[in-house]
């Protein structure tokens, strides 16, 4: 396992993105001078030291510091799963691969944060009963999730032939995705996050050196080398464009009852 990638996004605190390798971890809440943390959730009803996250060799572990508070563990891509995690519950194991966390508040709003988790491993069908260690997945994708949705958009203007070389922008992607169930409140932050966790846990490309204050350089190598190898393997192909929402004067049909059905 190569860790977790942790996004807090505007709204809920300070913007941040974090990632965690095995036995690493990160606190939240809403901290203080005597009290630091890694997330800093801004809300009155969030204690100082509201609870922590620390990553194992196969998943992560939620531990809930509040005396009072239940948290929740969403599965955004499921159907409607969730675990609630109760007052001082130390470690509780985090079955999604992509969740988000959230905490209650006294507004109409609640506070969260989202994790990815690492890849799951699953064995070999045909090494059963045998010695040795399991066949694994070079990349483990699973099309029903708003990750794969990015990567499809990503590589469709080359699965149409429109474009050789350019890959869609963060603004693009996030129009490209609105029309889909779970992907109307999509955010450019959001979609950046799923670039950041494709590259850098599915499929583990090197990304160019980060240059200048914007790392628009290293951004769009990192967009280009995820479109190449996903195209090269077949990662992404063209059945997949039917996951996409049909274009604006055009024919292609989409497939909307797809995207999140297990």
């Amino acid at each position: 396992m190569s860790g977790v990638l942790i996004h807090l996004p505007q709204g809920s605190g300070d913007a941040v993105t974090l990632r965690l390798g095995p036995g690493e971890s990160a606190r939240f809440g809403r901290g203080s001078e005597t009290t630091p943390v890694e997330l800093r959730l801004v809300d009155a009803a969030i204690s100082r030291l509201a609870g922590e996250i620390r990553v194992t060799d196969d998943h992560w572990q939620l531990s809930n510091h509040s005396t009072t508070q239940s948290y929740l563990v969403e599965n955004p891509e499921g159907a409607g799963e969730y675990l609630r995690v109760p007052p001082r519950r130390a470690g509780a194991p985090i079955p999604f691969e992509f969740s988000r966390v959230v905490l209650p508040t006294r507004g109409d709003a609640t506070v969260a944060f989202q994790v990815f988790a690492p890849d799951h491993v699953y064995l070999d069908p045909a090494a059963t009963g045998g010695r040795g260690s399991p066949t694994v997945t070079a990349y483990s994708l699973d099309e029903t999730a708003i990750y794969f949705l990015v990567l499809v958009a990503l590589c469709e203007p080359r699965l149409r032939d429109e474009s050789p070389v350019a890959v869609p922008t963060t603004p693009e992607i996030v129009d490209r995705l609105a029309g889909l169930p779970g992907c109307a409140q999509l955010t450019a932050r959001a979609v950046s996050s799923h670039i950041d966790y494709l590259a850098d846990e599915k499929t583990r490309i090197s990304a160019p050196a980060e240059t200048g204050p914007g790392r628009g350089p290293r951004r769009n190598g990192k967009r280009e080398a995820l479109v190449g190898l996903a195209l090269r393997f077949g990662l992404v192909r063209e059945e997949h464009l039917a996951l996409l929402p049909p274009r604006a004067g055009g024919g292609e049909g989409a497939a909307p009852g797809r995207l999140l059905g297990k």
